[in-house]
């Protein structure tokens, strides 16, 4: 099967849902789970970004010491304050039940942004999987790395998760080098989209997304200056504002995708190829909506 070319005209045959007339309810409600005491910004930038994809409410699920910090950062935000390890982590058995009750009713899910501890962040994602049948996950950087142990429990939920790993977080998850994911990152991402049945974004220079039943698209777009700290953050929060607006895991992926590398041309022609930072992506993106629709 040949791989489709990700671009704005191929785009218009998967149009996003109109925005009506009506509550903040009715365009979704996204939960980002992230931030440590190291990391705090990286739930920040995917919140803000769930956001500015059209997501009607938000909540930020991150650790304690950073939680009084992230509310005045994100005002639009309802924020959750985490059980934390002596490391500056979340504390994954500790924050289970809270993060249970705090996700009652959302749409969608990140879980992984800025999170330390691989093994506990995997863990916590599936068990909040398990927990939530009704909402769709997007799983980013440590809640990806441990997926193969789980793998039969994410099968179960075809159709309602994305992984969007780099190089090195999709090495763990198939225990392979880093040199052979780059080497081939089509075979990574179809292979890990077919252990899991879930929609891979297989992130890097030409970004792969692949879904579990063949489907194969490749973006070229972006440029070099989106290769920057913060970047991946921004993505997953664009793809976990479209899924809670109601957009379909490969649908959501893919907007994401162009959303994300299309901020990165913009930016790269406004303030140079490289040098724009990963906090003015999201910025761009209400503006690349309003030209879809039209």
């Amino acid at each position: 099967m040949t791989q489709d070319m990700l671009t704005a005209a191929r785009l218009k045959e998967r149009p996003l849902p109109v925005p009506q007339e009506g509550s903040k309810d009715e365009r979704g409600s996204a939960l980002v789970l992230g931030g440590s005491a190291s990391v705090p910004g990286a739930a920040l930038l995917a919140g803000v970004a769930a956001l500015r994809a059209g997501a009607g409410k938000l909540k930020i699920a991150t650790v304690g010491s950073a939680a009084m910090g992230m509310a005045l950062a994100v005002p639009e935000a309802m924020v959750i304050g985490l059980p934390e390890t002596a490391e500056g982590g979340v504390d994954g058995a500790g924050a289970a039940e809270c993060l249970r009750k705090a996700a009652k009713g959302c749409d969608a899910l990140l879980v992984g942004p800025g999170l330390m501890e691989n093994g506990p962040t995997t863990a916590l994602a599936v068990e909040l999987l398990e927990a939530l049948p009704s909402a769709a996950f997007i799983l980013d950087a440590a809640a990806v790395c441990g997926l193969a142990a789980h793998a039969d429990q994410i099968r179960r939920h075809k159709g309602r998760v994305v992984i969007t790993p780099h190089a090195g977080e999709m090495a763990q998850l198939l225990d392979r080098s880093r040199d052979a994911v780059e080497a081939d990152p089509l075979d990574a991402a179809r292979t890990a989209a077919n252990l899991l049945q879930a929609v891979v974004v297989m992130k890097g220079a030409r970004t792969w997304i692949v879904d579990p039943e063949g489907a194969r698209w490749l973006y070229e777009g972006g440029g070099v200056g989106l290769a920057t700290s913060g970047s991946g953050d921004a993505l997953a929060g664009i793809v976990v504002g479209l899924l809670a607006r109601g957009v379909a895991p490969l649908n959501a992926a893919l907007w994401g995708v162009f959303l994300h590398g299309e901020a990165g041309k913009r930016l790269a022609a406004s303030v140079g190829p490289i040098g724009f930072l990963a906090r003015e992506l999201s910025a761009a993106v209400p503006g690349l909506l309003r030209e879809a629709d039209a």
